[in-house]
């Protein structure tokens, strides 16, 4: 049973106030009295008005349900219904145009452009891992991945192979080539590096030396200047090194010297505290909050074990170098991080209202995630050099927001967390995550109730096809899963988010995202094709490992994203009509196999998310799919495909015995797939006392019942009785 203390109007769980008290407060400016008195208020005032716009979802919804009921099949017309759209106001009219003003954003954010890694907040390792991403090896990226092939001898295992050391280097000396050109030769023909006269000397092996094409590209160098350990470049707005360690079995056989080479990967990193967390109660959020502090103080550590000993990892340092003027130039060692709040949806029982309801949870977030982040811009953090935003801004991604009123009410919240903590205005930065329907279809809107802290929209097409799917239940049919990204509103909607955002003026200003790369493995086919993020005219995406962040970095390198914004302002917007065609199956007469490959294919994916996270607490994780192929999963993917066959269902598609069937033969199948994890309980062997079973069924045969689709509320349920019998 969680304990309470009475403070105000409100009740607070032991844990959360014992470590607000102890851990956070006496770092802050706040007095205690103050801070309880004044979140106290924020709750009173805003929680009535969160579960007003909850409300406002729930009755358009109804609304759109019976209008396709009353408009069904042959009776739809598009133009009836786009100004049905409008008289409901799920459309909103059109704003004016204008310019965001967002001030004190950080470079990573605004002038740069480069990978970003989002990672589950409540691992600490993985969070340290994320954070140090902003520098990785392009040598341990390229040969621990398929992106060097493992053919004519360079395997990967065993123990180096100098085969596939080669493939390595000669992909990493073409990287140079491209990117920091000689005046004359190849990087390849590169016997020494060194700085003389104030400038970069390559030596080639035919005896000629030559500098960069460029000598503006070379920025300095740690070691001697002779003999330097480290040579640091830009190119795009990004750096660069090229390592040498004459001690370094790589270098000892390259003829330059080099050991390494490595780039500044993940500019920005998200800390999650929705999506990819399992954090259901008080306890959950103590451990979240507790590392968004270490995170923020810069003394996050981490145990790990590795080649038989434990290390203990910590946050990167600062890099320093040497200018050609003899000055010192200071880069960041760490991601500049954003923490993700949830979105207005769920409450948590880590407070409670004066009559005993669950305070919403987005709240709760907005106040402990920026008191805990408020310290860091008082220079308070451990390490004097631990400073996350050089603005002196605190970064908060807010999603799962519908429409405009919602980022009013978010844009409302954080003003009144401002005052509360007494932060400037502003000082709180609001991501957007374009990821549900009645926002991308008034992105303008939306961005304009937060033109003064937006920094960051982006594309979450995962989220967003499963929103669509629930909004049109009732309309029909949905297309296959995998059809319905062919379908027109996809790519209009890709298209959309970065044609608002250049219209509102994000470029040089603030972020404007990608979505996820889901298959951790196959990094060969992300190098291939996740450029077009980058083309798209992206300045940031969202990948799944540092490894990842590292390669994914090359495409930065190739396109140079603020030229291709400008570019992208000429072109004809994105049509509202697309966005809005709804992704209907235009052949049903599929066959009884078909139906059935289809719901397994759901199925599994459903059963091998939900019994990690109902019995394990785990949020995201890699998870094989139907074809054994290791797909990052988290509640995004199982609102798709839960949703999906919720629609089947409901227009007689299949029935209730075909997708239990289903879900009992898929349950075998990922109990098979997890027969190696000691702590994973089967489901199988005894379906009516599983517990992550029962909550897959539910998510399926319950689907059109659950708000907007959403996956939380059922998953908390029984996260938390798995919890309470534990």
């Amino acid at each position: 049973m969680i304990q309470y203390l009475k403070i105000e109007k409100i009740q607070v769980a032991q844990c959360l106030h014992h470590f607000i008290e102890q851990d956070v407060l006496p770092h802050s400016k706040i007095s205690s009295t103050d801070f309880w008195q004044r979140f106290s208020t924020i709750i009173e005032e805003l929680a009535p008005r969160n579960k007003n716009l909850l409300a406002a979802r729930d009755d358009l919804q109804e609304k759109i349900d019976l209008w396709h009921q009353n408009n069904f099949g042959d009776k739809f017309n598009f133009s009836a219904y786009k100004n049905f759209l409008k008289e409901i106001n799920y459309l909103v009219p059109e704003v004016d145009d204008f310019t965001i003003t967002t001030e004190n954003v950080d470079a990573e954010l605004a002038t740069m452009a480069g990978p970003q890694l989002v990672v589950p907040i409540m691992n600490a390792r993985f969070a340290i891992n994320a954070v140090n991403a902003r520098w990785g090896s392009l040598y341990d990226a390229l040969y621990g991945s398929d992106v060097i092939p493992e053919e004519n001898g360079a395997e990967s295992f065993g123990g180096y192979n100098p085969v596939r050391g080669k493939k390595v280097i000669t992909f990493a000396r073409n990287f140079l080539d491209q990117n920091i050109p000689l005046s004359m030769g190849s990087h390849d023909q590169a016997v020494n590096y060194q700085i003389s006269d104030h400038t970069l000397i390559v030596h080639l092996e035919s005896g000629e030396k030559v500098k960069l094409l460029q000598d503006e590209a070379f920025k300095g160098y740690q070691g001697q200047a002779n003999s330097p350990t480290a040579l640091l470049f830009a190119h795009n707005g990004l750096h660069f090194e090229i390592n040498f360690d004459e001690n370094n079995v790589i270098a000892k056989s390259d003829n330059a010297g080099i050991s390494d080479i490595t780039l500044e990967s993940a500019l920005t990193t998200i800390m999650d505290c929705e999506d990819s967390v399992a954090a259901v109660d008080a306890d959950d959020k103590v451990v979240a909050y507790k590392n968004w502090l270490g995170l923020m103080q810069g003394n996050l550590t981490t145990a790990v074990k590795k080649g038989g000993k434990t290390i203990q990892r910590k946050m990167a340092s600062d890099r320093q170098y040497r200018q050609l003027d003899g000055t010192n130039l200071t880069l960041k060692g760490r991601s500049l991080m954003f923490v993700r709040n949830v979105g207005h949806l769920m409450t948590n029982n880590a407070i409670l209202q004066d009559d005993g309801n669950e305070v919403p949870e987005g709240i709760i977030d907005a106040m402990v995630t920026s008191l805990i982040a408020s310290i860091n811009l008082q220079n308070n953090a451990t390490e004097a050099d631990y400073c996350n935003s050089a603005e002196q801004s605190i970064y908060i991604v807010k999603p799962k927001m519908h429409g405009p009123e919602e980022v009013a009410f978010a844009n409302t919240l954080f003003e009144q967390v401002e005052d509360a903590l007494a932060l400037d205005r502003n000082t709180i930065k609001m991501g957007i995550m374009d990821e549900e329907r009645r926002t991308s279809v008034n992105l303008k809107a939306c961005i304009a109730q937060a033109k003064s802290r937006v920094v960051f929209i982006n594309t979450g097409f995962l989220d967003r096809t499963g929103d669509e799917i629930h909004t049109s239940m009732a309309a029909g049919i949905m297309a296959k899963k995998a059809d319905i990204k062919l379908t027109p509103w996809i790519n209009a909607y890709e298209d959309n988010n970065v044609d608002v955002g250049l219209a509102c003026g994000f470029s040089g200003k603030a972020q404007i995202g990608k979505g996820m790369w889901p298959i951790p493995e196959q990094m060969s086919n992300m190098l291939a094709t996740k450029i077009n993020h980058v083309q798209a005219g992206a300045n940031t995406a969202w990948v799944p490992s540092p490894t990842a962040a590292t390669l994914h970095a090359l495409h930065y390198h190739k396109e140079n994203v603020f030229t291709l914004q400008k570019e992208l302002m000429s072109r004809s917007p994105a049509n509202l009509d697309d966005i809005l065609t709804i992704p209907l199956a235009k052949d049903t007469n599929w066959s009884e196999q078909e139906i059935s490959d289809e719901l397994d294919n759901n199925a599994q994916g459903i059963l091998g998310y939900v019994v990690r996270w109902i019995d394990q607490g785990v949020g995201c994780s890699k998870v094989p799919d139907i074809n054994n192929v290791g797909l990052m999963e988290d509640r995004a993917t199982l609102r798709i495909s839960s949703q999906h066959i919720a629609n089947w269902l409901t227009h007689k598609v299949c029935n209730e015995e075909q997708v239990l069937a289903s879900l009992k033969k898929m349950a075998k199948t990922v109990d098979i797939q997890n027969k190696g994890d000691a702590s994973y309980q089967a489901m199988a062997s005894d379906f009516e006392n599983s517990t992550a079973f029962k909550a897959a069924c539910d998510l399926v045969f319950l689907g059109t019942k659950q708000v907007n689709g959403y996956t939380e509320p059922l998953l908390h349920s029984y996260r938390l009785k798995v919890k309470k019998n534990n």
